[in-house]
């Protein structure tokens, strides 16, 4: 416990700090603009860290055909460029695994925010250097400040000029030192007109637009506040992490409500500009709703784009659910967060009809928001045209078929109305087309229901009021009837067409849980890895609608594919390349990721805490990145696959750890037999047989037969333990064969009483064997030594001169033989035990001989004659061991078996 007063560095810090080891060190030289000098100031410090004695390679530089850096690089190894053909063209990128392979201490990688070449490993060079980071290689690189993506849009509406090449500002967070490359706007230009930055051709049209002196100026300051922000991070981390005393005030949070307006990019670009400003951690929030479902493709693939971009830029992204009521969902979240900054894009301005649309989202926020600080986010005028924030249900999308279903069934409602009228004169007419708007709402939605609402409020007029088939109305009490029926009508239609799309949710939502579920219940049934490898590939396909593998490691050949939907066996090598790279650093890649995205499958890994266990493929028929909600689905599958193989592994190794633990045990058993059970006999063979040799005249007949009786007890004895030994072998691989035949029970006690003679001498033999019990079928040599070691366990384990007593009678279809002792009996929980192998050996029972495979064998061969045994008390105190085999009786013996 900590003292008063007494400090610790925080755990969070050294954990940080901690997981930097083994990695390489980051430098970017940042600037303004291009021609700052970026470059130049790398080569320098490079230069400097060489003369140290460090090994630097210049991996890729670009100068732009500038004299002063190529001096500069004269004094560095450069690294040959690869080369890749593309579109007819020959072009060169920095060749990352030969620089891997040579693993400098530091390495040069010009132009951070560079676009590869296609078919490259990564898309971007910045990939390449955090690659080369994990490999523990330092990197110097140099960066612009408009290709921080977060900036895009202030870089835009600064300079007029929107930069393609963006990198996360993540990557910029991973520098461990930024040094910034600054030069005064005059020099610049300066610079710019001597041709040191572009040819003379370009130099007048770009004095007048990107490098125009006020651009340059805001450029400036923007990447001082980077730089300075970030040194700040790097202040506060070394405060942390060194115990440092400092001010620690309680820091805010802002929350991003983005929808499928075209002005979320520029929501989530400003939310990641005050966060990065304030520090501040930052929530992206999408509420889905009934009515999401009916949105256009384009709309969703907005909210998709919106969504990635945050995750790229750092943020939390949730997605919420709502029936109705996005607004206070919304509110309700961010006091459960402890929001209080919430972002929402500028309502777009309604100059008529406002009566008639209800409040849009960011209104209510605005209204309802009372507790919090909203900051309302313009677009540029091109978005802000096409911005439609608010419902989804004020952008309707053109269906003919549905219009024309509704006007058929408006034309029905008026011919059923027209001809009531006509029969069954009545004041209610209006029903049947308010019946009609329903009924077109609940199956076609929103906008045709309103359609239907008009139509029929025309055709109500034009045919049911007076005067007919006029638009004018002679009454004005019909002219408020009429339109109170276009009221309800447009009202009903709405609810309808809610009930509708909720309903639509609902199922789709019931049917993916009970898609989940039937993939849960399937896995966790499955008993075999290919079982689960199966499962898992043909839920994954029809769920996502794809197609799917698994790849697991195949010993030293790499991966292989161990199971497809539809079948699949072959892979392009891009592919190939993809799940190798996937497998390697157990991260994403292929399509739809930021690595080698060409390949048309996405490998993700399947990840437990033991490690990865293999990859999950899916390839779609379409280009489209996956949505937010398909990536979780696909995450929450590929964790479900990861446990349910995992699972199967940890039940086989635990198989295989009980099959070890069994065969030791047996292996030891074997050896006790060996070692004294069968050991013991052949001494006494031996010594007895030395007997008669040394001493044979010394002995007498008398003597002479004791040995001889001896040494055929003791035979007797060895050829018991080698045939329970063989017969357990038999049982345990099944090839005990069993002849059937008629056998007598007292016939068959007394040949194995005969048998234990020798072994019997010292206890009372008392038989109870009615004359006139049946025969049973069976084999007799078998069932002779199921008594005889029935016998002979008695006779171990009861007392010396106590009586053994062999009984026998009829139970219902059984014939009951039972062996009786006076012994100290067997506890109750260990009676059914004592008929597993080797249980004497397992309970330690050391003062009588034996190898613990009597019982055992006496189980395995009446089970196989469809009998059973088991063990019991004599006494009511315990004391005592009374044996009981039972066998079926069979049909009645032959006549002449019956009258012997």
């Amino acid at each position: 416990m900590a003292k008063p007063g007494e400090t610790r560095p925080e755990p969070e810090a050294l954990l940080a700090e901690a997981a930097k080891e083994g990695r390489g060190r980051l430098k970017v030289f940042l600037g303004a603009a291009p021609g700052v000098g970026k470059t130049y100031a790398m080569l320098e410090a490079a230069r400097q860290r060489a003369a140290e004695g460090v090994d630097v390679v210049a991996g890729v530089i670009e100068t732009h055909g500038r004299a002063e850096t190529e001096r500069l690089l004269a004094g560095l190894e450069p690294l040959p460029r690869r080369t890749v053909p593309y579109r007819g063209r020959i072009l060169t990128e920095m060749d990352l695994d030969a620089l891997l392979k040579r693993r400098p201490r530091l390495a040069l990688v010009d132009e951070l925010a560079h676009s590869n070449v296609p078919e490259s490993r990564h898309l971007k060079r910045w990939q390449d250097v955090e690659e080369l980071l994990a490999a523990g290689i330092d990197v110097y690189t140099t960066l612009n400040i408009q290709h921080l993506e977060s900036l895009n849009d202030v870089v835009a509406r600064i300079s007029g000029v929107r930069v393609r090449e963006t990198i996360p500002d993540g990557v910029l967070e991973l520098a461990d030192e930024i040094a910034l490359v600054d030069l005064p706007p005059e020099e610049l230009i300066e610079r710019l007109r001597q041709g040191k930055v572009y040819i003379q051709e370009q130099i007048a049209h770009a004095i007048q637009h990107f490098f125009a002196k006020g651009n340059l100026t805001a450029l400036r300051e923007l990447a001082m506040r980077v730089a300075a922000d970030r040194v700040d991070a790097q202040m506060t981390a070394h405060m942390r992490s060194h115990a440092i005393a400092g001010p620690w005030p309680t820091q805010d949070r802002i929350l991003v409500c983005v929808n499928e307006s075209p002005v979320a990019n520029a929501l989530v670009r400003a939310a990641k500009r005050m966060s990065d400003r304030s520090r501040l951690p930052w929530i992206v929030v999408n509420v889905a709703t009934p009515a999401t479902e009916a949105l256009s493709e384009a709309a969703k693939d907005r909210i998709a784009d919106a969504l990635r971009l945050a995750e790229s830029l750092g943020a939390e992204v949730v997605t919420l659910a709502a029936e109705s009521q996005i607004a206070r969902e919304v509110l309700a979240f961010a006091r459960s967060r402890n929001v209080n900054r919430i972002l929402v894009g500028r309502p777009r301005p309604r100059r008529f009809g406002a009566w008639l649309f209800r409040e849009t989202v960011a209104e209510e926020l605005i209204r309802e928001a009372q507790d919090f600080e909203v900051t309302i986010v313009s677009a540029d005028a091109e978005a802000a045209r096409k911005a439609r924030i608010g419902s989804p249900r004020l952008n309707p999308e053109w269906e003919p078929p549905a219009y024309l279903w509704a006007t058929a069934t408006v034309v029905a409602a008026g011919g059923v109305s027209l001809v009531v009228e006509r029969v069954f004169p009545v004041e209610s007419l209006s029903l049947f087309f308010l019946v009609a708007v329903l009924a077109v709402a609940t199956r076609f939605g929103l906008w045709p229901s309103i359609y239907a609402s008009v139509l029929s409020f025309l055709a109500y007029n034009f045919f049911l009021t007076e005067p007919y088939y006029t638009f004018h109305v002679a009454d004005r009490n019909v002219v408020l009837t009429l339109f109170l029926f276009l009221a309800v009508a447009v009202a009903t239609g709405n609810l309808a067409a809610r009930l509708r799309a909720q309903a639509a949710a609902q199922r789709a939502i019931a049917k993916r849980t009970a898609q989940l579920y039937e993939f849960s219940r399937k896995i966790a049934s499955a008993a075999s890895l290919d079982d689960v490898v199966w499962a898992a590939v043909h839920h994954v396909a029809s769920t996502l609608q794809c197609a799917s593998l698994v790849l697991m490691a195949d010993g030293d050949r790499g991966l292989a594919i161990v199971g497809g939907y539809p079948p699949e066996d072959q892979l392009e090598p891009k592919d190939w390349g993809a799940a190798e790279w996937a497998w390697e650093h157990g991260e994403p890649a292929g399509w739809s990721s930021s690595t080698l995205p060409s390949s048309s499958w996405l490998f993700l890994p399947l990840v437990t805490p033991q490690g990865a266990l293999g990859l999950l493929g899916v390839a779609f028929g379409r280009r489209q990145p996956l949505t937010p909600d398909e990536r979780r689905l696909l995450e929450t599958l590929v964790d479900q696959v990861a446990i349910a193989i995992e699972r199967t592994r940890l039940a086989a190794d635990m198989e295989e750890t009980r099959l070890l633990s069994e065969t030791e045990r047996l292996r030891a058993a074997l050896l006790s037999s060996v070692s004294h059970d069968l050991r013991t006999p052949l001494v006494s063979i031996i010594g007895a047989a030395s007997s008669l040799i040394e001493a044979d005249s010394a002995l007498g007949e008398a003597g002479r037969r004791s040995m001889a009786e001896t040494i055929r007890e003791e035979g007797e004895r060895l050829n018991r333990y080698v045939q329970n030994l063989l017969d357990m072998t038999r049982l345990g691989y099944g090839a005990l064969e069993i002849r059937q035949d008629w056998v007598e029970i007292r016939e068959l006690v007394g040949r194995a009483a005969r048998q234990l003679r020798r072994v019997l001498h010292r206890h009372r033999l008392r038989f109870d064997l009615p004359r006139d019990l049946p025969a049973v079928r069976g084999d007799p040599l078998l069932l002779e030594q199921v008594v005889a070691n029935i016998l002979d366990n008695a006779a171990k384990y009861a007392p010396p001169d106590s009586e053994i007593v062999v009984a026998a009678a009829l139970s219902g279809h059984w014939l009951a033989l039972s062996v009786s002792d006076f012994g100290p009996g067997i506890p109750e929980a260990d009676r059914a035990m004592v008929f597993d192998l080797f249980y004497r050996v397992r309970a330690g029972d050391g003062q009588v001989g034996g190898t613990g495979l009597g019982l055992a064998i006496c189980k395995g061969i009446l089970e196989a004659h469809g009998g059973r045994i088991r063990a019991e008390a004599v006494n009511p105190d315990g004391s005592g061991t009374r044996v009981v085999v039972e066998l079926p009786l069979a049909a009645d013996p032959p006549v002449e078996l019956a009258g012997e």
